[in-house]
């Protein structure tokens, strides 16, 4: 299971445009600063795993969702608690799924773990 390698964005969103986003955050209008990355190989499997500033992908021309759309995207909703902290609702429910989701596609599985990590991260 890879580690991710932390890189924080050099230019977080400030805490008064944070809160006013969080007052009505809508779905898929706003997006964290930051996305993670993993990169997979037939000799390695899953690793050099990276929490990155959000920005533009770069993609090989070769890339098979360009050409095949394989792809997999999971969505995980996060809470604000009362006491000010995140919550996710069981990220495990959704890593399992993402599985379950590669294993149709004929893709690798990425380990329930490092799904989790990349969400805590």
């Amino acid at each position: 299971t890879p580690t991710i390698e932390l890189k924080p964005s050099s230019n977080p969103l400030s805490d008064a445009e944070r809160e006013a986003i969080l007052a009505n955050p809508g779905f898929g209008r706003h997006f964290t600063d930051h996305m993670v990355t993993i990169r997979w190989t037939e000799g390695r499997g899953w690793h050099d795993a990276q929490l990155v500033p959000y920005g533009p992908l770069s993609l090989d021309p070769a890339n098979m969702t360009l050409h095949y759309a394989q792809e997999i995207f999971e969505g995980l909703k996060a809470y604000r608690q009362p006491d000010g902290t995140v919550a996710s609702f069981r990220p495990d429910a959704n890593a399992r799924r993402f599985q379950r989701s590669a294993a149709r596609l004929a893709m690798p599985e990425l380990p329930v773990e490092t799904f989790i990590e990349a969400c805590d991260a």
